[in-house]
């Protein structure tokens, strides 16, 4: 005859399962911290169900009958199954074959998606690594759906389902092909140069103070201090002299070698960019807002042992950024040349190549470095010179 479930107590099996173990009342009582007493009442009750003795005392203690024995790996099976279930789940990133999911800027892919290839192909080899763009639509909506596990870049006005940290910290420079040296900054010299800038999001009717806002988080969109140009150049009472707005930073090196534009750019851009292509970095004439980049994820996925490896693994991958900011840099006022400038920071980064630009697909990663595809402006730039 079958036993209905919904009749019987699961601490009743845990109880059968003890005292099969032991094959003692006591010791079982001991084992699981119960009274004998306790021990003995769920037995009479588990009989009284199941229509069986299960369990016969003898001299040599308490001996399983034949149906004991049946049940005995099945209950001890289930047991352990229920343990594991309730327990907190093992992650052992050298083993494990789970996907992540970043949405990340086309510049935080260029300065921080080589080190981060290089700790997985070291530290987690199976792991996949997804990268979409920041630029996403409803960013807030993927991270609330689970379909992105992190995103990180600088962000304002974040809701309190979002948890974030800051990664890093930075402020603008101006870069400029290395044929066409510009000699130290002025506010004069600045104002008759052709610049552009990047806004990633474009001509977004949201976009407020260089920063879009949608389902309670606000993210930046202009990547330059748009408000310190503007009041660098308002004393000469004239506009910023910025020509082409572009939706990523990967077209910026090539547009600079034909044709005459500089561009204002995030620091440690300028530098990973300035290790693989003939650019110069120049310190702007005005002190620019320093801006955090931050990585940011839901607030349910706080006590998830995956998730707290991968931040970590995050801002290991952006510790050579912090470590290069915190060194001293030549200030406006008594910039180096521009060869110096150049010299100095491609020693702070030792970073490798990131290769050609692929297919604008999301980029679906393995801990090995291999990168199957790319989204819009992501694996960044071509190793010329």
């Amino acid at each position: 005859m079958t036993t209905p479930l919904n009749r019987l107590d699961l601490n009743l099996l845990r109880v059968f399962d003890a005292v099969m173990e032991e094959r003692s009342v006591l010791r079982a009582s001991q084992r699981i911290c119960l009274s004998q007493s306790a021990v003995s009442h769920a037995l009479a009750r588990l009989r009284e169900v199941l229509g069986d003795e299960l369990f016969i005392r003898t001299t040599s203690g308490m001996q399983p009958t034949a149906r004991a024995l049946t049940m005995a790996p099945l209950v001890r099976q289930a047991w352990q199954s229920l343990e594991r279930a309730m327990g907190a789940p093992k992650f052992e990133p050298a083993r494990s074959a789970r996907r992540f999911t970043i949405a990340v800027s086309d510049f935080v892919s260029m300065v921080m998606v080589p080190r981060l290839l290089t700790l997985l192909r070291h530290e987690a080899p199976f792991v996949e690594l997804v990268i979409r763009p920041e630029s996403v639509t409803d960013l807030p909506e993927q991270i609330d759906l689970g379909h992105i596990d992190a995103a990180i870049g600088t962000f304002s006005q974040i809701a309190a389902r979002f948890r974030s940290k800051s990664l890093f910290s930075c402020d603008d420079v101006l870069i400029a092909n290395s044929s066409r040296p510009l000699g130290k900054l002025s506010r004069e010299a600045l104002s008759s140069l052709s610049i552009a800038a990047v806004c990633l999001h474009g001509e977004h009717d949201d976009i407020v103070d260089g920063f879009v806002s949608e389902r309670g988080l606000a993210r930046r969109s202009e990547m330059y201090d748009r408000a310190a140009l503007e009041q660098a150049l308002s004393v000469l009472r004239q506009s910023p002299p910025i020509v082409v707005s572009l939706p990523h930073f990967v077209a910026l090196p090539s547009l600079l070698e034909q044709s005459d534009l500089t561009a204002i750019v995030p620091r440690p851009l300028a530098v990973s960019l300035a290790r693989t292509q003939p650019l110069s970095i120049y310190e702007l004439p005005y002190r620019s807002g320093s801006f955090d980049v931050s990585v940011l994820w839901h607030e349910r996925t706080n006590d998830d042992v995956p998730q707290r490896w991968l931040l970590d693994l995050l801002a290991r991958a952006t510790e050579h950024v912090r470590e290069q900011l915190t060194k001293p840099h030549p200030s406006a006022e008594s910039a180096s040349s521009p060869t110096d400038i150049c010299r100095k920071t491609r020693r702070l980064v030792g970073l490798k190549p990131i290769g050609p630009v692929a297919t604008e697909l999301p980029t679906v990663m393995k801990g090995s470095g291999q990168a199957h595809a790319s989204a819009p402006g992501l694996l960044g730039i071509s190793s010329a010179r």
